[in-house]
């Protein structure tokens, strides 16, 4: 496979960093995060090795939802500072050589933004179709409802003008109606606004709810994804779309541009995730293998995105009944450590009962999977979570810069996580000194995903591990290899892998000291260690074989 590498496809092997502004750094001591105190931690996140900042919302919002809710798409929350400061923080990320998207919330807007209060005014209002309305409410199905612990349908009726609005989330969030070619308009002009200020793209939000849930139905919904990434392409030629895609494989690959890779640049692979965490909780690798065996290749200006935990629920609702529940039984027994019936509130080293050696398997999984790896503020350091939080708030809790906490200078902070997980124990500072940390870990992994494009360029081939608990494949790009091979279980694992056409080859280990050479039969034996990764670069062999075997991690 002939690859070119070109900087207008930066997306295709970088190392995305979500974080929320309000929960990352206190610069000014009011007990709220804000992009000052974010200005402040740029060095952190560049020396970490991240190439591109995700921002949660950063609008002025009631915050019902976490500033989901938006009040004003042009501005910033007040509690995080002003443009001025956004500016100074764009700045400073570009000086590190870091790209910024930022979440694009225009499936729906606040039920205090002007734009619906204009609407609701009167049902003459020039503003009425931004939003859905019916005479009478549409059936409900249970599908449909996103929060039932919240919600009981996806129509809310408006005392004020008479008619039922659709809100396919919160009933405070009335969502907008891109079969408007205004809305269409302006949406076209957020994303314009924000580029000029340096934004290399987007993260969409609900992607199947914003081009679906409008009327009258478009003809063509995916004609709008397209138009967008035209505009976006035509203003800046390597930015992206990073979509919320949650459907099964069939019908995600449409959002890709059906062949054409004209509409959504990267989609997350909620599949490949949702098994993985069931390949975890079995220990065994078959339902990651089946998951990465069924995958479609994306078109060629498109790309997958991986990952194991989001700001959102750990959602596993595209797993059976059965499967879920071995997955809850593993990595959230109690009711209070799951939501809304499908999914989990919790974070991975939680999950993973602190067991580091387990949780840097999980994270050297991750890494390596075929696709441009998506973490979450925190991963790299074990932050935990806060259970007495509402929902999904539990997982968004202050980053933990030191042992007194370090994300306000004076002001006491609320939900941070306890025991185990508590500030004391997790913090940057510890594992900056530390060698053997979680911290490092990540820094040695994201500088060898870096030097390994074949990892998100080249053609992903899954091997034969010889165990059930052995999850191994190889990625093949430009005539170089690499062979990762991790092991699911607590025991040690000896694997012998064929690898085809790498006969006399030598494969050098990219994360300890060591190498082995590929018999003439196209086999190789790789000993891994109880939750043992090995990451192996393959290399013509010089000089007389050695050892066929690589020291067990």
């Amino acid at each position: 496979m002939r690859l070119t590498y070109t900087s207008d496809v930066w997306w295709k092997n970088a190392v995305v960093y979500c974080l929320d502004v309000e929960t990352f750094k206190d610069g000014n001591d009011d007990g709220v995060g804000d992009f000052r105190g974010l200005t402040q931690q740029i060095d952190y996140l560049a020396g970490l090795g991240v190439t591109c900042l995700w921002l949660m919302p950063f609008f002025p919002t009631p915050n019902r939802d976490d500033g989901y809710d938006v009040t004003d798409f042009y501005s910033v929350d007040p509690r995080l500072g002003t443009l001025g400061d956004f500016v100074e923080f764009m700045r400073t990320a570009h000086d590190r050589g870091l790209r910024v998207i930022a979440d694009l919330v225009v499936n729906h807007t606040s039920d205090r933004h002007p734009w619906f209060e204009q609407a609701r005014s009167s049902r003459e209002s020039p503003l009425r179709d931004w939003y859905v309305w019916s005479d009478e409410p549409e059936p409900d199905s249970p599908d449909q409802i996103v929060f039932p612990d919240k919600e009981h349908s996806v129509w809310e009726y408006d005392e004020k003008s008479g008619q039922y609005y659709l809100h396919s989330f919160y009933r405070h969030q009335p969502d907008l109606n891109v079969a408007n070619p205004e809305v269409r308009n302006e949406i076209a002009r957020i994303l314009g606004f924000w580029m000029e200020l340096g934004l290399s793209g987007f993260r969409v939000d609900a992607v199947p709810y914003l081009i679906e849930n409008v009327d009258p139905e478009l003809a063509s919904p995916h004609d709008f994804l397209a138009d967008l990434r035209a505009f976006m392409t035509r203003r800046q030629g390597g930015s992206i779309l990073l979509g919320e895609v949650n459907v099964p494989y069939e019908e995600l690959v449409r959002y890709f541009g059906d062949g054409l890779g004209d509409q959504i640049t990267m989609c997350f692979d909620f599949i490949g995730m949702q098994r993985a965490w069931l390949a975890l909780a079995r220990s065994d690798a078959t339902p990651l293998a089946e998951a990465l065996r069924e995958r479609p290749k994306p078109p060629k200006d498109c790309q997958w995105a991986m990952f194991l935990r989001n700001h959102d629920e750990l959602t596993l609702d595209k797993l059976t009944e059965d499967e879920r529940q071995d997955v809850f039984e593993a990595f959230g027994p109690r009711e209070d450590m799951q939501i809304y019936g499908r999914g989990l509130r919790r974070r991975l080293p939680t999950m993973l009962g602190g067991d580091l050696r387990r949780v840097k398997m999980a994270y050297s999984l991750l890494f390596s999977l075929p696709g441009t790896p998506v973490i979450f503020y925190g991963e790299e350091i074990g932050l935990g979570e806060n259970l007495e939080a509402e929902g999904r708030m539990a997982v968004r809790v202050p980053m933990q810069w030191s042992p007194d906490g370090g994300f306000s200078r004076e002001r006491p902070v609320r939900d941070v996580p306890e025991g185990a997980f508590a500030p004391d124990r997790v913090n940057v500072a510890d594992q900056k000194r530390d060698t053997d940390s979680l911290l490092r870990w990540f820094q040695l992994l994201i500088e060898r995903y870096r030097e390994c494009p074949e990892l998100a360029w080249g053609e992903c081939t899954v091997l034969d591990g010889g165990h059930p608990a052995v999850f191994a494949h190889r990625c093949d790009a430009d005539g170089a290899t690499v062979v990762v091979a991790h092991n699911l279980c607590d025991t040690a694992q000896d694997v012998v892998l064929k690898l085809d056409g790498l006969a006399g080859s030598r494969l050098t280990d990219l994360l300890v000291d060591g190498t082995v050479t590929v018999a003439q039969d196209d086999t190789v034996r790789v000993p891994l260690g109880p939750h043992g990764c090995r990451w192996l670069r393959a290399s013509t062999a010089e000089g007389p074989p050695e050892d066929a075997s690589v020291k067990a991690r």
